[in-house]
């Protein structure tokens, strides 16, 4: 059998396990709301989509970064040292639209949307980049390409649907939380917990 050849430059990139982000997840009673939500909006389409479970239910503040063999000690430091300099009162948010993230005619994630009931969550999100940056690290977790848009994800793999409104879901947010998340094994362990407050 003659021996594979291997070209520098060309070794496949090693696959990402495991990914950091900062996150905000509802109390348990509206993730139950949103779980329903979730379950009536995936039937509606017929989609072979299942919605996400109320406990990965979750708002995205700030993707860090998805990594090989484990997350690098030196920035969960540099997350926790930005995260704790966070000063800012508890608040609220409101979602009241279904949005789809697919790009016709491929099916992609359908997500809770929110108007002027998510300005807190961008408020959260711009003190954690200028937290990072302050740090020497925002550069690394922030795309200026990409803007945020706070939201709920509810399935992946649905398709494509007009932007439609729906009830509205509100909770308080007390706190934020950094993630890590075990890619493709649907498991997210908190790895801190920091309390809002304006002191």
């Amino acid at each position: 059998m003659p021996e594979q050849l291997w070209l520098p430059g060309l070794e496949a990139p090693p696959v990402p396990t495991d990914g950091l982000f900062f996150a905000v997840f509802p109390d348990a009673n509206t993730a139950t709301s949103i779980s329903k939500l979730a379950q009536q909006l995936c039937g509606e389409t017929r989609s072979k989509s299942k919605p996400l479970s109320a406990n990965r239910l979750h708002v995205t503040l700030l993707h860090l970064g998805n990594f090989a063999g484990g997350l690098p000690p030196a920035w969960v430091d540099a997350a926790m040292n930005a995260a704790a300099s966070i000063r800012m009162e508890p608040f609220s948010v409101e979602f009241d639209s279904a949005v789809s993230f697919a790009l016709k005619p491929r099916p992609g994630p359908l997500v809770l949307g929110g108007g002027e009931g998510v300005v807190g969550l961008q408020a959260l999100h711009d003190a954690l980049v200028l937290a990072l940056r302050a740090a020497g690290s925002g550069d690394r977790a922030v795309s200026p390409s990409v803007p945020y848009t706070p939201h709920v994800t509810l399935a992946y793999g649905m398709p494509w649907v007009a932007t439609r409104p729906v009830e509205a879901i509100s909770w308080n947010v007390r706190e934020f939380v950094l993630v890590h998340s075990l890619l493709g094994r649907t498991r997210h362990v908190a790895l801190a917990r920091w309390r809002l407050a304006a002191e």
